[in-house]
């Protein structure tokens, strides 16, 4: 293992950057949400294969994440960091000149893929960039940006069609990811750790991502047509590939993710409830939108104004997780966080068919984005505290992988719920889907360390 070099200050310069890369990565895979009637419209999409806009980002996202994982890894944060930031930027810029539906569905799969390098990436880069105690203060920084962005995914999509057009909810990641590129010169260290090993497990590779990636590919068709034999037979298939993998890793000397790796403490417990939290409250916030614009029959900038709470909501509970967790331990800031998410998503059910009920939103939103910020710090913290340095960026990408397949879950269960029922009858009982996740993730958050010393010490 190479030892790090570089600066390790703990300035929030060196570690800003890779924290306004999360947020990047997590607000595109929800941004485009309220686009999608004006990207239908402008690129003609053919009736049922718009929502591939969506979900082509985040079914490679999902497939690739554990081997960007890995490959930052072996190759270093870094590099791979950059790696990921020009390919996600370069993919940004096609999608923002897209011509036909395919043209714009591709620029997607390759956007998701920079996002599969990046993400991962950062996170290790983070911890190569700084102290253990810095960076485990950062991570709550780091967190909050990640929530931040996805929660901020429907009000930015919102405001920035309205005003500035569709083009521009892809447009605008462009200068951001320069910005990024030359600051990362300056604030990562010259030389992160890295895994010497001679290659990456390509067989164990593909089988894992083309199994996550049908895994949600058949998540997204069951959602959208639960009769339709394809979404079946993908998820079939999903089951075969997953079982490949775990005989590829059982005989490779050279494994992608390592046997002992889930027996590693926290790991399973993170990963499970990272999947939760994605699980609960996407399908809820997804609801909402639904709710605003179809049923309140609000326009996608003024909905979007509704939606700034919630991201207040996210940010504090991510920044207060830290905290929180050196008071309570690990174990019981989860079992809160997630019945913070139950109750805030139990507020929502009493919402009326008209008018604007901002009492109940804002209560609903405040109490579920405080609960799934410190879930989310809660969990991250579980999944990646005790994983050895070598496989942090392993870690990370699972960690992400499982928030990626909780999310497409969460839709998966919500999406015909909605969609048999009355519009009010199939919102509430997407609502109450959303309550049992988060019950569920309670439990789950049971499987953590009670609390994480430090030195790597069990509490």
């Amino acid at each position: 293992m190479t030892a790090l070099t570089g600066n390790t200050s703990t300035r929030p310069g060196r570690w800003a950057v890779v924290c306004v890369a999360q947020f990047v990565v997590v607000l595109d895979a929800t941004i485009v949400t309220t686009a999608l009637p004006r990207i239908g419209a402008d690129l003609h999409f053919a009736a049922g294969t718009l929502p591939w806009v969506f979900t082509a980002y985040t079914i490679v996202l999902a497939g690739l994440l554990v081997l960007g994982g890995r490959t930052a890894d072996v190759a270093g944060s870094r590099r791979v960091f950059r790696w990921g930031l020009g390919l996600f930027s370069a993919a940004s810029l096609a999608c923002a000149l897209a011509w036909s539906p395919a043209s714009l569905v591709v620029a997607r799969l390759f956007q998701g893929a920079g996002a599969a390098l990046l993400s991962p990436a950062a996170l290790a880069a983070l911890s190569d960039a700084l102290p253990p105690d810095a960076a485990r203060r950062a991570l709550g920084w780091w967190t909050a940006a990640g929530a931040a962005g996805g929660a901020s995914g429907w009000f930015v999509g919102g405001l920035i069609t309205q005003v500035a057009g569709w083009r521009w909810v892809f447009a605008v990641n462009v200068p951001l990811g320069i910005v990024a590129l030359l600051w990362s010169l300056r604030s990562l260290p010259s030389h992160g750790t890295t895994t010497r090993i001679a290659t990456l497990d390509l067989p164990g590779a593909c089988t894992a991502t083309a199994g996550i990636g049908m895994t949600a590919l058949g998540l997204s068709k069951v959602a959208g047509d639960p009769s339709a034999w394809t979404g079946w037979a993908a998820l079939a298939i999903a089951v075969l590939l997953l079982l490949t993998f775990l005989r590829i890793e059982r005989s490779s000397r050279q494994p992608l993710v390592p046997l002992g790796f889930a027996r590693t403490p926290g790991v399973l417990g993170g990963n499970l409830t990272a999947a939760a939290v994605t699980g609960a409250t996407s399908p809820a916030m997804v609801t909402v939108a639904l709710y605003v614009q179809d049923t309140l029959r609000l326009p996608p900038a003024l909905a979007g104004l509704i939606f700034p709470l919630f991201n207040l909501a996210v940010i504090g509970g991510s920044l207060l997780g830290p905290r929180v967790i050196h008071v309570l331990g690990v174990r019981r800031t989860l079992v809160i966080g997630f019945l913070g998410i139950a109750v805030g998503v139990l507020l929502l059910i009493p919402l009326p068919p008209q008018g604007l009920p901002l009492a109940l939103l804002s209560s609903g939103f405040g109490v579920m984005g405080v609960g799934l910020g410190l879930a989310s710090v809660a969990s991250t913290t579980a999944g990646t505290a005790y994983v050895r340095q070598a496989d942090r960026g392993l870690a990370a990408g699972v960690l992400n992988s499982s928030a990626q397949l909780g999310t497409s879950l969460g839709l998966a269960l919500a999406g015909p719920v909605v969609a048999a029922g009355g519009p009010m009858t199939g919102y509430r009982t997407a609502y109450l889907l959303g309550v049992a996740v988060a019950v569920a993730g309670a439990v789950a958050g049971l499987t953590a360390p009670r609390s994480i010393r430090t030195g790597g010490e069990l509490g």
